[in-house]
C-alpha cells in the first residue's frame, strides 16, 4: 500500500506542473497590445518632429509631453506629487577666456596650449613645477610620484605610456588614461596639472562643454591644461629640449623646476533640466509595494540637419511601456487591477550615461526597499542579423534574470512557457561578455540599489545602431508586440503574487564598475 502511494505521488508531479492555467483576465488585457498600436505610437515618438530626442532638447520635451498625454488618457495618476515629470538639473560650461604665461612670456592658445573644459574658473600663479614622468600610479606595478611631494603644487606629466609598462586595466578607467592620470594627481594633492602632448599645434577647440549633471562636486580635479613639448622645454630649460625623445630614452628624471607659470581660465555656466515621465496605477491590497516598467525615451538628437530617429533605440521600448501601461489600465477598468502598484517610467539621458534612471534611484519617489523589481526595455523592435540559431522572428535576449533574486528566472520562464512561448536567449547575460549589456542600460541603476531586474533586448544592430537609419519603417511590429506581451505577462505575475521578490543573490561587478 505504501509503495502504491509513493508511485501515485510521483505520477502526480507532472500533472501538478502542467495544471497551471492561463489567466483569462491577463490574456484579455494582453490582447490590447497590438502591432497597429505599436506602429501608431512609434511613428510619432521616432518621427521627424521629435528631432532625435537628444538630452536636453525641444524634441525630447515634445516626446515627454506625448508620453504624458498618453498616460493621462489611460487614467494613470501622476507619479511625482501631482506631476508626471521628475526633472533633474543639467549644467554646461562655456569657456570665455584662457591664458598662460611662462616666465612672463604669453603662450599662444591652440598653437601651444589648451585648457580643460571641466576646469573651474580661476587664476593661479606658480613659482615651481614638479615633473612626474607619465604621472601613472598603478598599485604595486608603477608609481611615478614616488618620493615626490606635490601637495598644492603644479605637476608636469606626459601623455602616453612607457614601452615597458602594461596597465592593469584598459579603457577609460585605466591608470594610464588621461582620466586615470588626473585622478592620481588629485589623490596626491596636486593643485594644477600640465599634460604634455605631441599633437600641437591644434585646431581651435570647442569652448562649450557637453551638458552634464556635475554642477556641484564633492571634490574638484586639479586645474588642468594641455601643452606642447615646446612649452615643456620652456619650463625645464635645456633638459626639456627633445622632450619626448628623452622621455622614451629614460633620460628625464622626476624633479622640481623653478619657473613662473601663470594660468587663467574664465567661463560661463548655463543650467537647464531634463525630464523623466512617471505614471502610477495604484494597486489593491499590496499597493504599498511597487513594480516598475521602464525604458529610455531619449536618443542622439540631430547633428547639423541629420536626424538620428532612434526608432528601435529606444522608441521601441518607450512604445512598449505605453502599451503595457494601457493593458494594466484596461485590466483595472475591468475590475482586475494589479495587487501591487505599477510604476511606468520613461527616462531621459540614457545615451549620455544613464542620467535619468540614476537620478531617479538616487532621488526615489517610492521606497527602494518596497520596489519588488524593474523590468527594463531597450530595443525590442528588430532582429539580430548575427543570430544564427533559432527563430529570428520569435526570440528576445533576456539579461539579469539570474542575478539578485532566484525568483526572477522562475517567473520569467514560467510566464513565457504559459503564454508566449518565445525563445529566451541568454547570450548577453554573462557579466563578462565584452558588450557588458547588463551594465549599459537603465536597469543597472536599479540593480545597483539591490532591486531585482530583467532587461529585454533585441541585439546589436550593427547596420543601424546609433545611425540616422534607425527608422520606424524597419521595425517588425508583430514581433515587437509579442515581446511586449511577454513583458506584460511577467509583470502580471510579479504584480499579483503573494510575496515580493527575494533579494538572495549578490551582484558581482566586473572591475571598473
Amino acid at each position: 500500500m505504501f509503495q502504491r502511494i509513493i508511485v501515485l505521488l510521483i505520477l502526480a508531479v507532472p500533472l501538478c506542473a502542467t495544471a497551471q492555467k492561463k489567466n483569462k483576465d491577463a490574456v484579455k488585457a494582453a490582447s490590447t497590445i497590438t502591432p497597429d498600436d505599436m506602429k501608431k505610437h512609434l511613428y510619432i515618438i521616432a518621427g521627424k518632429e521629435m528631432e532625435g530626442r537628444d538630452t536636453p532638447s525641444p524634441g525630447l520635451e515634445k516626446a515627454a509631453s506625448y508620453i504624458e498625454e498618453q498616460f493621462k488618457a489611460m487614467g494613470l495618476a501622476p507619479g511625482n506629487n501631482g506631476s508626471y515629470r521628475q526633472n533633474y538639473p543639467l549644467y554646461r560650461d562655456s569657456i570665455t577666456s584662457a591664458a598662460m604665461k611662462i616666465n612672463g612670456e604669453a603662450i599662444e592658445l591652440n598653437k601651444d596650449f589648451q585648457p580643460q573644459s571641466n576646469n573651474y574658473a580661476a587664476t593661479m600663479r606658480f613659482s615651481e613645477v614638479v615633473f612626474a614622468g607619465y604621472g601613472i600610479v598603478d598599485g604595486d606595478k608603477r608609481n611615478d610620484y614616488k618620493d615626490l611631494n606635490v601637495t598644492g603644487k603644479l605637476v608636469l606629466i606626459a601623455d602616453g605610456v612607457p614601452a615597458d609598462y602594461k596597465p592593469s586595466q584598459q579603457g577609460f578607467m585605466s591608470p594610464a588614461s588621461s582620466f586615470g592620470k588626473m585622478n592620481s594627481a588629485m589623490s596626491k594633492g596636486a593643485a594644477g596639472v600640465l599634460m604634455v602632448y605631441a599633437n600641437y599645434p591644434r585646431k581651435s577647440f570647442n569652448n562649450n562643454s557637453n551638458w552634464n549633471m556635475n554642477g556641484y562636486k564633492a571634490s574638484q580635479i586639479p586645474f588642468t591644461f594641455t601643452i606642447s613639448a615646446d612649452v615643456a622645454a620652456r619650463i625645464m630649460g635645456e633638459e626639456g629640449k627633445g622632450f619626448f625623445d628623452k622621455l622614451k630614452a629614460g633620460s628625464l628624471q622626476s624633479k622640481t623646476y623653478s619657473a613662473m607659470v601663470d594660468l587663467e581660465m574664465t567661463k560661463l555656466t548655463r543650467s537647464t533640466t531634463a525630464p523623466n515621465v512617471i505614471a502610477v496605477l495604484e494597486g489593491t491590497d499590496l499597493k504599498d509595494e511597487y513594480l516598475f516598467v521602464t525604458a529610455h525615451m531619449d536618443h542622439l538628437g540631430k547633428r547639423d540637419t541629420v536626424i538620428y530617429y532612434g526608432a528601435d533605440d529606444d522608441g521601441s521600448g518607450t512604445t512598449g511601456v505605453l502599451e503595457i501601461a494601457e493593458a494594466f489600465a484596461k485590466a483595472k477598468q475591468m475590475g482586475k487591477g494589479p495587487r501591487r502598484t505599477m510604476v511606468f517610467m520613461t527616462v531621459s539621458g540614457e545615451e549620455k550615461g544613464l542620467w535619468g534612471s540614476g537620478y531617479y534611484t538616487d532621488h526615489p519617489l517610492f521606497p527602494i526597499e518596497k520596489t519588488t523589481a524593474d523590468l527594463n526595455i531597450d530595443m525590442i523592435g528588430r532582429s539580430d542579423a548575427s543570430r544564427t540559431q533559432g527563430d529570428s522572428n520569435n526570440y528576445v535576449y533576456v539579461v539579469g534574470d539570474d542575478k539578485i533574486s532566484t525568483d526572477l528566472k522562475v517567473i520569467s520562464e514560467g510566464a513565457n512557457s504559459l503564454y508566449t512561448k518565445m525563445e529566451l536567449d541568454y547570450k548577453f547575460n554573462d557579466p563578462k561578455d565584452p558588450n557588458r549589456i547588463y551594465f549599459r542600460s537603465d536597469h543597472y541603476n536599479f540593480a545597483d540599489k539591490g532591486i531585482p531586474i530583467i532587461f529585454y533586448y533585441d541585439g546589436m544592430l550593427k547596420a543601424d545602431y546609433h545611425r540616422p537609419t534607425d527608422t520606424p519603417d524597419k521595425i517588425n511590429y508583430t514581433l515587437m508586440a509579442k515581446r511586449a506581451q511577454l513583458i506584460f505577462y511577467t509583470a502580471w505575475e510579479m504584480a499579483n503574487r503573494n510575496d515580493m521578490l527575494k533579494r538572495d543573490l549578490k551582484l558581482e561587478r566586473p572591475k571598473g564598475f
